[in-house]
């Protein structure tokens, strides 16, 4: 990993989007003690930095901090996962929304280049490949709505749903085939202008995955 120490632009900034992007990748794993002296010599930076780094993932619910025993990373529940997405269906639909009225031709270019190598049935079995291309498309999504407040709400939604759950899936709680037509319909509706469609199109999609999450937290359940 390179050192993030000799950096001289926002440091306290630079170590957050590092910390958030090792817990985005399970670097970080739900549930695990974050041993501050072997992360901050990791990252070749100083406590403070780090710190700071920390008390705003706090803040985002990405961390907790639990008395004379350190920062861990946040362990949400599956009641709390479902609760997530549905907060993400409406304002991710939202994004889509605004996404359809004000998109450039560049970004719809980009958004339609998405899913491109997921084309074959074989292709679904690179799970980490298609998950990796599942956050970029809902990250990219969100970022052509140009809203920095939604965008921020979003971000950290769709960094809690994609890290801290199904870890023998990817994170995905539903399959590529399962998801892949919805993905190339939202792009399509975006492409067309078709605001309604958008978002009637992605809360459809994040619904899907909530009502899978709470089938599967009451099948967990049953004794």
């Amino acid at each position: 990993m390179s050192k993030l120490g000799s950096e001289h632009q926002n440091l306290d900034h630079i170590v957050y989007r590092e910390l958030k992007n090792m817990i985005l990748e399970r670097r970080l794993e739900p549930g695990r003690k974050i041993y501050q002296d072997r992360l901050a010599q990791q990252l070749g930076v100083s406590r403070t930095p780090l710190v700071n780094a920390l008390k705003k993932l706090e803040h985002e619910k990405l961390v907790t901090a639990k008395p004379r025993r350190g920062y861990f990373v946040r362990l949400f529940s599956g009641e709390e996962m479902v609760h997530i997405f549905e907060l993400r269906e409406v304002l991710e639909g939202l994004a889509a929304r605004r996404a359809a009225r004000q998109a450039t031709e560049r970004q719809i270019k980009k958004l339609q280049s998405f899913f491109k190598k997921f084309t074959e049935p074989g292709d679904f079995n690179n799970l980490k490949a298609y998950a990796a291309e599942d956050r970029r498309f809902h990250n990219y999504l969100v970022s052509i709505a140009e809203k920095e407040f939604l965008a921020s709400i979003l971000e950290t939604y769709n960094v809690i749903t994609f890290s801290y759950q199904v870890a023998q899936a990817e994170g995905l709680v539903r399959s590529p085939a399962d998801t892949i037509n919805e993905h190339l319909a939202v792009i399509d509706a975006i492409s067309s202008r078709d605001e309604q469609a958008a978002e009637d199109l992605v809360r459809r999609h994040l619904r899907a995955t909530g009502e899978k999450l709470r089938v599967d937290l009451q099948k967990n359940e049953t004794p």
